[in-house]
């Protein structure tokens, strides 16, 4: 049971791991505010939430110590990262942030149209 229980503690820290470096790369790569927030909000996300399973899966398998608490914030992580990414996408493109010139496609221009100064679309 313990090398099953290493195991399992290795894959998810080391796939969380492999998250937060993919979240690292798209925030140095990616052009514009929009394109980074999408690389921080979920991978970053999904990283944080496998490393807080591994960890998870350490207390409870080896030191035989269920925390609820770990779970809870797996949760509320799960519903707020990307969410808070959105809002903070959103607000920018209200502020007047432009996308990166080479964006194919702008959703949120018909949706604003009027709500927003000209200059700043």
């Amino acid at each position: 049971m313990t090398i099953l229980a290493n195991i399992l503690v290795i894959f998810f820290i080391s796939v969380g791991l492999l998250f937060i470096v993919v979240t690292v790369i798209g925030l140095i790569r990616l052009p514009d505010l929009y394109s980074r927030s999408h690389a921080a909000s979920k991978s970053s996300t999904l990283g944080v939430m496998c490393i807080l399973l591994g960890v998870f899966f350490h207390f409870w398998l080896k030191e035989d110590h269920f925390n609820p608490g770990i779970l809870l914030g797996i949760v509320f992580l799960f519903i707020t990262g990307p969410v808070g990414a959105h809002i903070m996408s959103r607000s920018s493109y209200i502020a007047g942030v432009k996308p990166w010139s080479g964006t194919v496609r702008d959703d949120l221009k018909e949706e604003f149209k009027g709500k927003i100064k000209k200059e700043k679309l």
